[in-house]
């Protein structure tokens, strides 16, 4: 088994044997030829390698050299190239050539690494040809457009206007052909060479200046175009006989003759725009112009024409149609002329907005006017009365309607009365204003108000409502601006106090009905109820309020220190006491008389009779204050005391002189005691002064009698104990008081 598993083997070690022997022989072979590629093979490719690359740099070093030497060739060929036109006066073909030098130099600037002293000569020699091409171009231009101004240059007045030309010399004489016009190479070259916009930036603002803005401003200035052979000049007049203002109009046709003359002979030129951002490649000089000048020539024309334009009335918005068709016609010739890009639509759409813009004028118009009314002087007054009639406009009756019949008011008897469907009958004069005088500017301002509401009732909803507000803001400032500009006459006046007083009774009046006579009158702006003013009214009472009461806290301080000079009416007696008492009384009845004077006829009557009432009640007051706490009352100091009451008891009632007619006053003379309080404490005083004991116990009456009702106990023992001396008959008497 052994000997077969042998032979078996036998064979196949060998064959391994031999695969081993062949795999070494292999190796070894394999071993020869790398060290004979690292020998021999990588030497002579390292050395290729080597080659290649110096062989490399030098094909860019000449590369570069070529290129460069290139754009040196055509930089020269360039400027020769321009030299040549220059003289032959090509300036479109010189301007090019001195772009390509410019686009050789900068190719040549921006290569890194290589610098050439040259350049910097080469930079040197492109500025003085450009600058002397942009002189001749500039020659050429002047050549062209010449402008005659006055010797007092920068003025726009009418004489300066009348003296200024511009001459255009831009029309080709006829004998001469050329395929090129003069007029489209210069501004070509300028173009090229981006010296155009500062060209047509002075041009326009010369043509603002001293064509189109005066245009604008002067009514009287007529453009009066001048062609001749060679030359085509723009020169003006001045007509003597012309109104204040142009109308839109007028002045559409004035500035669009002047761009069709200039249209025609200079900016009708196509020019090829430089640069690769242009979408369009060709323009005209008109475009290029409008889109320097357009700005402002729009802001001047809205300005200075259109917003003069706008009525003040809106019964003649209807005309204003024929405003907005003139605009629209204005632009659409300055498209077609390619002034204006097809988009610019400035002045049409603020002449088509003409009721926001007649609505902010009026409002400005109305403030304006409300605010020279409010700073006017007060003293300047009108009469109002319940039957008199100002003249307030007209309002249209508000038609037939239901919501008209749930409104409807109560009706009218024949008498003037209103009928309350009993036998009770009010008079006409109810809820009427009392006679009283007002500041003729309050009557103008309600009036105002009144128009203004009027005109919202025929404008448009947006303008109606800014109407309303404009309404709303008269009062507002009304109620901000009189008390603080007219404060310190106010204050130092009786009478425009009295008569602030009444202005502001006057507008809280009418501000009351003001929104609702309104109500029906307009679309559905002012009809939902919220146009309504009577939200105003208790600041206007309080305002008014305010103001005369602080009149009456002065008046009363001047009486009670007039009387304070009174020696508190002790030891009359004594000669200079009574002198001074007498005196403080006599001042305090002149002061009453004087302001009875300045306010006749200027306060209502209640109100007049209430503040005299007030004042006088003051004085007597203080007297029966500083009498009752006298300690010591002899008999001829009781007889002096009546004397200075009696003073004040016949001729207090006189200062109650509400009417101008004195035979009517009497009647209010004899009502003192509704008006002045203390009245009968202070007769009741009088009666003690001169009374005896036992006149005095009946007149108290225990309790029950007329002394009783103005004077305290305490006080008439008071007075009991100054005035007489101690016996047992005032002890009794003092007893009774209780």
């Amino acid at each position: 088994m052994i000997n077969k598993k042998y032979s078996e083997f036998l064979p196949s070690m060998q064959s391994a044997e031999d695969l081993v022997a062949q795999v070494e022989g292999l190796a070894n072979n394999i071993d020869l030829l790398k060290a004979g590629i690292e020998n021999e093979v990588q030497r002579d490719l390292n050395v290729a390698v080597a080659e290649f690359t110096e062989l490399k740099q030098q094909l860019e070093r000449d590369t570069l050299v070529l290129s460069v030497l290139k754009k040196l060739q055509e930089f020269d060929t360039a400027i020769k190239e321009c030299n040549s036109a220059l003289l032959e006066k090509q300036y479109v073909t010189a301007a090019q050539q001195l772009e390509k030098a410019r686009s050789s130099l900068r190719s040549l600037e921006s290569r890194r690494g290589f610098e050439l002293k040259i350049l910097k000569a080469l930079g040197t020699e492109l500025t003085v040809q450009t600058q002397n091409i942009i002189y001749h171009l500039g020659e050429e231009w002047q050549k062209l457009i010449v402008w005659k101004l006055p010797p007092s240059k920068g003025s726009s007045s009418l004489e300066a206007v009348v003296l200024s030309e511009l001459h255009l010399h831009t029309v080709p004489p006829q004998d001469e052909d050329t395929a090129v016009p003069p007029v489209a190479a210069v501004l070509q070259a300028l173009a090229v060479l981006g010296e155009l916009h500062s060209k047509l930036k002075d041009f326009g603002q010369l043509l603002l200046q001293y064509i189109l803005k005066p245009l604008i401003s002067h009514p009287s200035l007529q453009p009066v175009p001048e062609e001749q052979p060679d030359v085509f000049i723009l020169r003006f007049r001045s007509q003597e006989f012309a109104l204040d203002e142009s109308s839109p109009m007028e002045v559409f046709d004035k500035i669009k003759l002047v761009f069709e003359v200039l249209h025609k002979h200079l900016l009708n030129v196509p020019l090829e725009q430089p640069g690769e951002d242009r979408k369009e490649g060709r323009v005209t000089l008109a475009e290029l112009l409008g889109e320097l000048i357009w700005e402002e020539l729009s802001d001047c024309l809205i300005h200075n024409c259109l917003v003069n334009s706008i009525p003040t009335n809106s019964s003649k918005l209807e005309q204003y149609k024929e405003v907005i068709e003139s605009t629209e016609e204005f632009e659409k010739a300055l498209k077609k002329m390619q002034f204006l890009k097809e988009d610019t639509t400035a002045l049409l759409k603020y002449a088509c907005n003409v009721d926001s813009h007649f609505a902010n004028k009026k409002c400005q118009d109305v403030i304006m006017a409300a605010r020279n009314l409010m700073t006017s002087e007060i003293h300047n007054t009108v009469k109002i009365t319940p039957d008199s009639s100002i003249s307030l406009p007209e309002l249209p009756d508000p038609g037939s309607g239901d919501h008209l019949k749930m409104h409807s008011p109560s009706s009218l008897l024949r008498n003037g009365t209103v009928n309350l469907g009993s036998e009770s009958r009010l008079s006409p004069f109810t809820l009427s204003l009392p006679t009283c005088r007002i500041s003729s500017s309050v009557q103008q301002l309600v009036e105002l108000a009144y128009h203004t509401l009027l005109e919202a009732t025929a404008s448009t909803d947006l303008c109606c409502v800014q109407l309303f507000d404009c309404v709303r803001n008269i009062f507002q400032l009304f109620y901000e601006v009189v008390p603080t500009y007219h404060r310190e006459n106010l204050q130092k006046l009786p009478q425009l106090a009295a008569i602030h007083h009444n202005n502001c009774m006057y507008i809280a009046h009418h501000l009351l009905t003001l929104g609702h006579q309104f109500r029906y009158r307009s679309t559905g702006v002012l009809s939902n109820g919220a146009a309504t003013f009577v939200d105003l009214v208790p600041g206007f009472r309080r305002l008014g309020m305010e103001c005369f009461l602080a009149q009456m806290r002065v008046q009363k301080g001047e009486i009670l220190e007039r009387l304070s000079s009174a020696r508190n009416f002790s030891n009359m007696d004594d000669e200079e006491n009574y002198c001074a008492a007498n005196k403080a009384i006599k001042q305090v009845l002149h002061q009453l008389r004087r302001l009875g004077m300045v306010w006749q006829d200027v306060l209502p009557v209640n109100v007049y009779c209430k503040a005299m009432g007030a004042l006088l009640n003051t004085a007597l007051a203080e007297i029966v204050t500083r009498i009752a706490a006298l300690e010591d009352i002899s008999a001829e100091d009781a007889d002096r005391l009546y004397s200075l009451c009696r003073i004040m008891v016949e001729e207090g009632p006189q200062v109650f002189t509400p009417l101008l007619e004195e035979d009517k006053n009497k009647k209010y003379q004899e009502e003192v005691p509704v008006y002045v309080h203390k009245w009968m404490t202070f007769k009741e005083l009088m009666i003690i002064l001169q009374a005896n004991l036992q006149e005095i116990v009946d007149q108290w009456a225990d309790g029950k009698g007329p002394l009783a009702e103005e004077f305290s106990a305490a006080e008439v023992k008071s007075l009991i104990r100054a005035l007489f001396q101690n016996t047992e008959r005032r002890a009794a008497a003092l007893a009774k008081i209780k």
